[in-house]
């Protein structure tokens, strides 16, 4: 199962107000385990980067303006993301993005949909978390997942780290190290070994006295605070 996780950064929030892609990456993920294949690039959007979206990415429009536009990589992108599934936190923005760009190309792919299937990694976290904050930050908290060096949005970054979530919120944890190497849990598939138990003599340790004595005395405070027997007491009288 071939799979690729996808972020972008943009200049504003919304394609019908003329916003563009600036930053497309990607990381192949084939059978849940890292291939270290990428894809990454930065795209001259032909306008002003919105202040608000500079705050929350830092790419400027001088350093956007040395960059290919989107026309120049998009055939190289569809190839790279070509029949996968796609994983994407909150789809439906980087989707719409993705297919605005498509369409002002006037041929060939115009809706990734057509050629991927797309997973919306928010849409899962508000399923498996209810009522709870499910941002990239919040996840990664959440999963332990270091997003220590996301001082900015960044799309390759930001790709990689929840990569690593979706693997842990999907069950099998399996580790991608940011640098690039996988770690030596996720290469190995757990396996349960059968303990040998003939002539296994297990040692039976009693409490002593001082240790029964502050066992009970544990019990009485419980019954005291709760006004009634403790759970023990029906064990014990069983």
């Amino acid at each position: 199962m071939r799979q690729v996780v996808l972020d972008t950064e943009t200049t504003g929030l919304e394609t019908a107000a003329g916003h563009r892609i600036i930053e497309i990456g990607c990381v192949e993920l084939v059978n849940r385990r890292y291939t270290k294949r990428t894809f990454h690039r930065y795209v001259n959007p032909g306008r002003a980067v919105d202040a608000g979206a500079l705050a929350v990415h830092g790419i400027d429009d001088e350093f956007l303006s040395r960059q290919p536009r989107f026309a120049e990589v998009a055939a190289e992108f569809v190839e790279f993301v070509n029949g996968a599934e796609l994983i994407i936190h909150n789809a439906d923005f980087d989707v719409d993005f993705i297919n605005h760009e498509l369409g002002l190309l006037g041929n060939g792919t115009r809706n990734i949909r057509e050629c991927c299937e797309v997973l919306d990694t928010l849409a899962m976290a508000r399923r498996i978390h209810p009522g709870q904050r499910n941002s990239l930050d919040a996840l990664a908290k959440r999963y332990e997942v270091d997003n220590s060096k996301r001082d900015l949005h960044g799309a390759l970054l930001d790709a990689q780290i929840l990569a690593e979530i979706y693997l842990a919120m999907t069950g099998g944890q399996v580790s991608l190290l940011l640098g690039g190497e996988q770690s030596e849990a996720a290469s190995d598939v757990a396996r349960l070994e059968p303990i040998d138990r003939e002539g296994l003599v297990l040692a039976v340790v009693a409490a002593d006295a001082e240790e029964l004595a502050a066992h009970e005395a544990m019990l009485a405070r419980i019954r005291e605070r709760c006004g009634g027997p403790t759970l023990w007491d029906s064990f014990e009288s069983a």
